[in-house]
């Protein structure tokens, strides 16, 4: 089996073994992953073969190289501030002036200190091992629930799915998503994905090729190859081949549309071709917003919303829905809409969900935040917009909706599963959402899921590279209203302390460089009480993008008296391939009143070098996603019955080793494939 897939199985807590006879060291194998990685295999043990344990090291990180200091983190607390600098001096123009790549290089001003051997509790992590064939499975498995999803994957899930076709040779018969049909169809050039699309959806094909193959984010400017120029006149007659010529919706994009007939230079070949260059070209426009707005400057909000419902469909009114209510004329028009929300796109409301369960901000400036590319953008209001506009919903008319979008969510969902047991560590889960620019790796975890942290432990956040990228790993804290305090390698030489401590950055040495924090989250409180959240975050330094060099981050949880090495694989918690096209990835935050981790994990369209350029205020939404909506609740609105002990249940929602009926499916966090299927059922 190829690399690539015993990588992606390793993140669901698989190891695969490509022999079926026992191996004559199976058990000293066994023994070796338990007591250098902490993983128990729960089954398949006699399947166990030496190779899985440099397999197990390469995905834990067991070659991450030692930081700037040897001693960190109790001798770096000893340094001063002049010294800390001078170190940080000394080294970059060594690193970076002569180009002494040769060796690691460190801390000229650390006094030795002796480090014991590990001693550390730490959990265990229990695995699986699958035959080749069992393996493959469950990888036919993860495919066919990506082609179900109706959301964009992200880039770890689009790589699989991707790959899987093309090694295994996978015929796809259908697929959810036009996001995942247009990559697939780009990718492989075959008009088999066509089928999956429509004359409308064009546009966005041209959008990603421009985006993907040009670097170019602007669908207005094209200069494409004349290779490019075929494949879109031979997909735009396909579909009119096929009869999927929808011109009402092509009227959204004519502008665009006349552009890009005009680049092609596209000659109509039949009737119904001939009929959509006239209309793109003429002066007229039937496009569904144009009549929804004529309605909406009427304040028909009535009308409006027929006309939306019959042209896009349901979810269209529901992503409208804070527009419609803002222009009722009273409150028998907010009934009105609010007892037609029905529509079978669950993901649509779990959506509204969580934007309605932020306040009414009345007045107050709004971050807006959408995924382009894969990417998150935001934009936050200025004071102009803010006073411009029209759109407001009052506390009443938010709670109102609210309500009514969690009982059309429960009704879509009521009965999809048989008997369910729900373990209460769930609640603690967010459901998989909103995940296109997620990195995957070991570990990670739906944006807004929470775990944790003992008593008695720190987090040690960590991120590596290869050779010449300077990668900084940076500390936000935001306060309840968004203040920003930074701690980073440009402000932490005065800021070291028992509370918060960083190694500085070693960017020499033929295995690459690496940063790393430790916060004792205690004495973090103690020292700063009016910080409430801290967000991790990683910045490529030099001109480049994450894709384009090697990095990998993650985090530990070590007592707060640590002992062995610095990097200890027994303690990480995840590691996972930083691989976004930007230089900017958000990878998690704290809850300082909680004492949780909290998964932030995404990729941010921005070009700023250094983190606390950026606002962050509006990453404080997530740290409150499981209060509103987590995998127990959506489980618990999925089940015909909840039943209160795992062996009694068909469906066990769980990320623990539990006894199970026979023929019992257990689902647990990380496995986001079928919960993307059944959120789209």
């Amino acid at each position: 089996m190829k690399e690539f897939f015993k990588v992606y199985l390793f993140q669901k807590h698989i190891l695969v073994a490509e022999q079926t006879r026992p191996d004559v060291h199976a058990f000293e194998t066994l023994f070796a992953l338990a007591s250098k990685f902490n993983i128990r295999i729960v089954s398949g043990g006699s399947l166990a073969q030496p190779e899985m344990i440099r397999f197990a090291a390469a995905q834990l990180g067991i070659d991450i190289p030692k930081p700037f200091y040897e001693g960190f983190p109790r001798s770096v607390r000893a340094l001063s501030p002049d010294q800390l600098l001078f170190d940080q001096m000394v080294h970059y123009t060594v690193t970076y002036g002569f180009g002494h790549f040769s060796e690691a290089g460190h801390s000229l001003l650390e006094e030795a200190l002796e480090r014991t051997a590990f001693q550390e509790k730490s959990e265990i992590r229990d695995f699986s091992i699958l035959s080749e064939s069992a393996a493959e499975e469950k990888l036919a498995g993860y495919a066919e629930n990506l082609l179900s999803s109706t959301r964009p994957l992200s880039e770890d899930q689009y790589a699989f799915l991707r790959t899987y076709i093309d090694v295994y040779r996978f015929q796809v018969r259908s697929c959810g998503s036009k996001n995942t049909a247009i990559r697939l169809l780009l990718d492989f050039r075959d008009m088999h994905y066509a089928a999956f699309l429509s004359l409308s959806d064009v546009i966005k094909v041209v959008d990603e090729l421009n985006f993907r193959v040009y670097g170019n984010t602007d669908v207005k400017k094209l200069n494409l190859k004349n290779q490019d120029r075929k494949f879109l006149t031979a997909l735009i007659n396909t579909l009119f081949d096929e009869g999927r010529c929808d011109l009402r919706n092509c009227f959204e994009k004519k502008a665009v549309w006349c552009g890009l007939l005009h680049h092609l230079h596209y000659k109509p070949r039949n009737e119904a071709s001939a009929q959509f260059v006239a209309a793109m070209r003429g002066s007229e426009n039937g496009s569904v917003y144009s009549q929804f707005e004529q309605a909406m400057g009427r304040r028909d909000v009535r009308a409006a919303f027929a006309v939306l419902k019959e042209g896009k469909g349901s979810a269209a009114v529901l992503r409208n829905l804070d527009y419609l209510i803002s222009r009722c004329s009273g409150e028998e028009d907010v009934r009105f809409l609010l007892d037609n929300i029905d529509t079978p796109n669950s993901l649509v409301l779990m959506q509204l969900m969580l934007r309605y369960s932020i306040p009414a901000s009345g007045r107050e400036a709004r971050s807006f935040t959408f995924t382009k590319y894969n990417k998150l953008k935001t934009h936050s209001e200025t004071p102009e917009e803010v006073s411009r506009r029209k759109t407001f919903l009052t506390p009443a008319q938010v709670r109102a909706a609210s309500d009514r979008v969690s009982e059309a969510l429960r009704k879509n969902l009521k009965h999809r599963l048989g008997t369910v047991y729900l373990d209460p560590a769930m609640k603690n889960m967010a459901p998989p959402i909103q995940e296109a620019g997620s990195q995957g790796g070991f570990g990670v975890l739906a944006r807004g899921s929470r775990l944790h942290m003992g008593e008695g432990k720190k987090v040690r956040a960590f991120t590596y590279w290869e050779k010449v990228d300077d990668i900084d790993l940076s500390v936000i804290g935001l306060t309840e209203d968004g203040e920003q305090t930074e701690f980073s390698w440009r402000t932490m030489s005065d800021r070291q302390s028992s509370a918060i401590t960083y190694s500085g950055d070693e960017t020499s040495g033929y295995r690459g460089g690496s940063e790393y924090f430790d916060i004792d989250l205690p004495a973090f409180r103690k020292q700063y009480p009016h910080i409430r959240y801290l967000v991790f975050c990683d910045n490529v330094y030099s001109n480049l993008t994450f894709d384009q060099c090697f990095c990998k981050a993650g985090y530990m949880t070590r007592d707060i008296d640590d002992s062995g090495e610095i990097f200890e694989p027994k303690t990480v918690e995840s590691s996972f391939l930083v691989n976004c096209s930007s230089r900017f990835a958000y990878l998690f935050g704290i809850d300082l009143n909680t004492n949780d981790f909290v998964w932030l994990n995404t990729a941010r369209s921005s070009s700023a070098a250094v983190a606390g350029a950026t606002s962050m205020d509006f990453l404080i939404r997530y740290f409150h996603t499981t209060s509103t909506l987590s995998l127990y609740s959506l489980f618990e609105m999925m089940a015909a019955e909840v039943v209160s002990a795992p062996e009694e249940a068909q469906v066990v929602l769980s990320d623990r080793t539990l006894v199970l009926a026979p023929g019992a499916e257990q689902i647990r966090s990380y496995d986001f494939e079928r919960i993307l299927a059944l959120m789209n059922q």
